[in-house]
C-alpha cells in the first residue's frame, strides 16, 4: 500500500496572486494578524444564517428531530459533515445532539483544507473565532504544545482566510457547548504518516483533560445517486468497525471517497488510543435524499455522522482483569517463551535469508509438537503492524508460530512488510487456539473467554478472544463487528442462517 489516501477533496479555485501571496517566503504568515485579532466567520450569510436569532432557531429546529442517543460512555470523537446546512444541517445534527450536556475542557475541530495546498498541519492562534452566536475563545495553551510537541503544526492564518470545513462546525458547537475553548485544525496532507503524527501529538497534548475531537468531512463527491450510497455505506461500515486499514484499502481501491479523509482517520487513531472502543454510525443521507433530486447529472454529495466513544470508567477497570482473555492450555512460563523467541527468530529469519522457518528450529517441548492453530499479532508503538493466524491446525505448534510470524510481518495485506529498523520496536503477541466448536445460540459466547467465527453465504468473519475485552464490548457488539469484519451487515448473526463458531485461546 502507498500509504496515500485517494483524494475526493477538490480544491476550490481562488486567485492565482492569492496562492502566491500565500506560498512565497514569508509566505502564508504574511496574512498573519495580531493575536488580540478575532478571526470572523467566511460563510455566515450564505451556508447558514447570518444572524444569531435565525442560526439559533435553525440548528434548534435540526436538533429537536434527533433522537436521543443513549450513549452508555463518554464521547471521545464525533465526524460530522460541512456542507451548507440546507444540504447537511440535519445529518450534522445528529453528532452534536450525540455530546450534547457533556463536559469537555476543550474542542479539537479538524477540517480538510479546500483552497490552499501547503504540507502539514495548520492551526491559527488569534483570540477566537467570531460565530453569529458569538465569539468563541481558543485554547492557546493547548495549541502552543501541539506546535511544540511536532513542528509540522504550524501557525497559518492564511490557511483559514476562505476556509469553511472548520467553521461549519461551529454554530452546533456553540448551541450545544456553550463556554468550551478551541483548537482550530486544517490537515494540508491527509496521508497516513500525517494522521498517525498528528494523532500522537493530540493524545500526547492531551493527558489528563476532556477533549473532544470533531472530524469535519463530507463523504463521496458528484457520483450517481446509487453509486453515493453504495461507496459512502462501504466507508461507514468500516468506519463503525473501527478499521482503520479497511478504511485505507477502500480510499487506495477507490471504492469510497471522503474530502475529509485525513479528519477522519485522524480522529479514529486519536480516540482509540485514548480508550474508544466503539463508534456509532448515527445518520446517513446526501444531497440527493434532501433535494429530492436524485437524478441529477451533477450527481450527489454524501453526509454522514459519527459518534466514537468510551466507557464511563475505562480508566478505572483492572489491569489485570482487562489483559485476562482466553483459557490456560497449561503452558509453562518457559514454553511461552521459546514461542516467543520462535516467532522473533523466524521474523529476523525472513528479514536476512527470506526463508520460511528458521534454520534448525526444534524443541524438546512434547506440547510444541501438538498440532494447533495459531495466530501472531504484531504491535509496533501501540499500533497493530501485523495479524495473521490458522484456524485448522495443520502443523505442530513450534512450526506454526514460526510460519504465522512470517505471514502477520511479510504478507498482512493491510501492510507493508516489516523492515529491518522496525524489528526492536516490535511486540509479539502469541494466540493458541482451540478447536472451533459450532453453537447454536449466540448465548453460548462467554465474552473474555471465547473468540468467534461468522460464516454466511462464503463470507467469514473472525475475531480473537482479546478484542471484545480491549474494546469492553458485550456480547451483541462483538457479534456486530464480527459481522462487519467479514462484510457483512452487523446484524447477520441473527439470521439463522448465519453460522457461528466459538473457539477459545491461550494468550501471551
Amino acid at each position: 500500500m502507498s500509504g496515500k489516501f485517494t483524494s475526493s477533496c477538490r480544491f476550490f479555485p481562488i486567485s492565482a496572486v492569492f496562492i502566491l501571496m500565500l506560498l512565497s517566503p514569508g509566505g502564508l504568515r504574511a496574512a498573519e494578524a495580531p493575536s488580540a485579532v478575532i478571526h470572523d466567520p467566511v460563510v455566515a450569510g450564505t451556508w447558514y444564517p447570518g444572524t444569531a436569532s435565525e442560526l439559533r432557531k435553525q440548528v434548534e429546529e435540526y436538533l429537536s428531530r434527533v433522537p436521543e442517543h443513549g450513549s452508555k460512555g463518554q464521547t471521545v470523537a464525533i465526524i460530522s459533515p460541512h456542507a451548507g446546512y440546507v444540504y447537511s444541517g440535519q445529518v450534522a445534527a445528529h453528532s452534536f445532539k450525540a455530546i450534547q450536556g457533556q463536559k469537555f475542557d476543550s474542542i479539537i475541530v479538524i477540517g480538510p483544507s479546500h483552497y490552499v495546498p501547503f504540507g502539514g498541519v495548520a492551526t491559527y492562534d488569534c483570540a477566537g473565532f467570531r460565530t453569529p452566536l458569538g465569539v468563541i475563545p481558543l485554547d492557546s495553551e493547548l495549541i502552543a504544545a501541539l506546535m511544540k510537541r511536532e513542528e509540522r503544526i504550524r501557525d497559518l492564518p492564511g490557511v483559514f482566510l476562505q476556509e469553511h470545513s472548520l467553521e461549519a462546525e461551529l454554530p452546533f458547537l456553540k448551541v450545544v457547548l456553550p463556554g468550551f475553548k478551541l483548537v482550530p485544525l486544517v490537515m494540508g496532507d491527509s496521508d497516513i504518516t500525517t494522521c498517525r503524527w498528528l494523532a500522537e501529538a493530540i493524545v500526547k497534548c492531551t493527558e489528563g483533560k476532556s477533549v473532544l475531537i470533531v472530524a469535519s468531512s463530507d463523504l463521496s463527491h458528484y457520483h450517481s445517486y446509487d453509486v453515493a450510497a453504495e461507496m459512502d455505506q462501504r466507508r461507514l461500515q468500516k468506519i463503525g468497525a473501527l478499521d482503520i486499514e479497511g478504511i485505507e484499502q477502500c480510499l487506495e481501491d477507490r471504492k469510497c471517497e471522503a474530502c475529509g479523509q485525513g479528519p477522519i482517520i485522524t480522529a479514529m487513531l486519536a480516540a482509540k488510543k485514548l480508550g474508544a472502543g466503539r463508534c456509532d454510525i448515527l445518520k446517513y443521507a446526501n444531497s440527493g435524499d434532501v433535494t429530492g433530486e436524485k437524478m441529477s447529472p451533477r450527481g450527489v454529495v454524501g453526509y454522514g455522522a459519527a459518534c466514537i466513544w468510551r466507557p464511563l470508567n475505562y480508566r478505572d477497570r483492572d489491569e489485570a482483569e482487562k489483559k485476562k482473555v482466553g483459557i490456560d492450555l497449561g503452558l509453562t512460563k518457559e514454553e511461552r517463551a521459546e514461542l516467543h523467541a520462535i516467532a522473533r527468530k523466524a521474523i529476523e529469519a525472513g528479514l536476512t535469508s527470506g526463508t520460511s522457518i528458521p534454520q534448525g528450529l526444534q524443541t524438546v517441548s512434547p506440547k510444541l509438537k501438538e498440532p494447533r492453530g495459531a495466530f501472531v499479532t504484531l504491535y509496533r508503538k501501540g499500533e497493530l503492524r501485523g495479524c495473521i493466524g490458522q484456524i485448522v491446525p495443520k502443523m505442530p505448534l513450534a512450526e506454526a508460530v514460526a510460519a504465522m510470524a512470517q505471514e502477520a510481518a511479510f504478507r498482512d495485506p493491510r501492510f507493508t512488510s516489516v523492515r529491518s529498523d522496525e524489528l526492536g520496536d516490535l511486540k509479539i503477541e502469541i494466540s493458541v487456539l482451540t478447536p472451533l466448536k459450532k453453537i447454536d445460540s449466540p448465548d453460548k459466547i462467554e465474552i473474555g473467554k471465547h473468540g468467534i467465527v461468522i460464516v454466511r453465504n462464503g463470507s467469514m468473519g473472525l475475531l480473537l478472544p482479546q478484542v471484545a475485552t480491549e474494546y469492553n464490548w458485550d456480547r451483541n457488539e462483538f457479534l456486530d463487528h464480527c459481522c462487519m469484519k467479514a462484510g457483512l451487515p452487523r446484524d447477520t448473526w441473527q439470521d439463522k442462517q448465519t453460522d457461528i463458531y466459538i473457539f477459545s485461546a491461550d494468550v501471551f
